[in-house]
């Protein structure tokens, strides 16, 4: 897949609810997640079950209540980006809060190596 086809894809599995179908597909077996900050269990994991993990955790930690995704913005023969917004609900407090975050992805060898996450405060 090119990166304008990988890219198109994982934001099309992100407005669909495919994103943890889309890790076998896109991602590296490698590939790397970061976030801006520690949740818990470490800012940075590697492989696609630790990347799928995260998901796991994510949906069982809120509830997403509104959700927006905007892009892919492309950059160069290999990055692209996606802006996401969201309104959750906490499982554990009923505590509702809204975010934006943008997150980079690089690209090598035709899959996903490596997404970033940055986060408005």
């Amino acid at each position: 897949m090119t990166l304008e086809e990988i890219a198109r894809e994982l934001v099309a599995g992100c407005r669909e609810g495919r994103e943890k179908d889309n890790l076998d597909r896109l991602y590296a077996a490698d590939a790397v997640s970061v976030e801006a900050e520690d949740f818990g269990n470490g800012s940075e994991v590697q492989g696609v079950p630790a990347i799928a993990a995260k998901h796991d955790w994510w949906e069982g930690a809120v509830e997403m209540l509104e959700a927006s995704v905007e892009g892919p913005f492309l950059h160069g023969p290999d990055r692209f980006a996606v802006i996401f917004g969201m309104k959750t609900r906490s499982r554990d407090t009923g505590e509702v809060s809204e975010a934006r975050e943008v997150a980079l992805y690089t690209v090598s060898g035709g899959r996903i190596a490596r997404e970033e996450f940055f986060y408005a405060q």
